[in-house]
């Protein structure tokens, strides 16, 4: 795992490189240094096909810029600048990317801010890192309408079975996307890897203070999810903000406040 530097002056992002040969993949990321060394520092968790240049990331930047934060964010391989095919996306393979990034571009405690899928990548994150016995890095999440177990409990168990045939004969489903022109895809590889990273079965242990924020007009993470989410988070301090008029993405000037507010709370 090597990290590069690419004509940062420009306002490029950097680059560091995940795993081996033939599944290496070279990961675009953006990081801000906090003004106080040794202060608690962000990781923004993009959503699925989401970017770190996204509406809630470049508002998160300009919040941890004014309070002399540091942020980290990147684009999970086949997202945004990084390098990959979406189609070759699994959840192993994007929380492989997340810990190598947060092990090798962040120190001390971190704020986990993770939106959708990333959500889910955050506590993923956050549990592998307190089994390890790291449960000092990771200080609290900041759960954004938090897709957990998506592949499953989001995709599987709502697709019609023409689309489930589709994904285990043809290995791959597309679908029109309601934020894109173009399709949203869901491979075998990606649901049957999914399997490996479910959460809501059992406790959820982090051994960090967590603030959920959701929309109740979510259209694909209905409140109900953060329901069941919220009786699995055991043990650790959490909190649920229901949001009456909130869609999926939370991105209106109200919705970031709620964001700022929750990183106070937690700081």
């Amino acid at each position: 795992m090597i990290s590069s530097e690419l004509n940062v002056s420009d306002g490029q992002p950097q680059v560091f490189i995940v795993g081996k040969a033939p599944n290496q993949r070279r990961i675009a990321f953006r990081r801000r240094a906090p003004v106080r060394s040794g202060s608690p520092s962000l990781i923004w968790l993009s959503g699925y096909r989401s970017d770190m240049d996204s509406t809630k990331a470049t508002a998160l930047d300009a919040e941890a810029e004014r309070r002399g934060l540091g942020l980290l964010r990147f684009d999970y391989s086949g997202h945004g600048r990084s390098d990959g095919r979406l189609e070759e996306g699994t959840i192993s393979r994007w929380l492989e990317e997340t810990l190598a990034l947060m092990q090798a571009e962040s120190e001390g405690p971190q704020i986990l801010v993770g939106s959708s899928m990333g959500g889910y990548l955050a506590l993923l994150a956050a549990r592998a890192l307190n089994e390890a016995g790291e449960r000092e890095r990771v200080k609290a999440l900041v759960l954004i309408a938090p897709a957990v177990d998506f592949t499953e409990a989001l995709v599987w168990a709502k697709a019609p079975e023409e689309a489930k045939r589709a994904i285990m004969e043809q290995g791959v489903w597309r679908r029109p996307s309601p934020y894109s022109s173009e399709s949203d895809c869901f491979t075998r590889d990606l649901i049957e890897d999914g399997r490996k990273h479910l959460l809501l079965g059992g406790m959820i242990r982090t051994g960090a203070r967590t603030a959920v924020l959701q929309g109740m007009r979510d259209e694909d993470v209905p409140f109900s999810h953060a329901l069941a989410l919220m009786q699995r988070l055991g043990g650790d301090p959490a909190t649920l903000t229901l949001v009456r008029d909130g869609d999926h993405r939370l991105s209106r000037p109200q919705d970031l406040e709620l964001m700022f507010a929750a990183l106070e709370r937690l700081m």
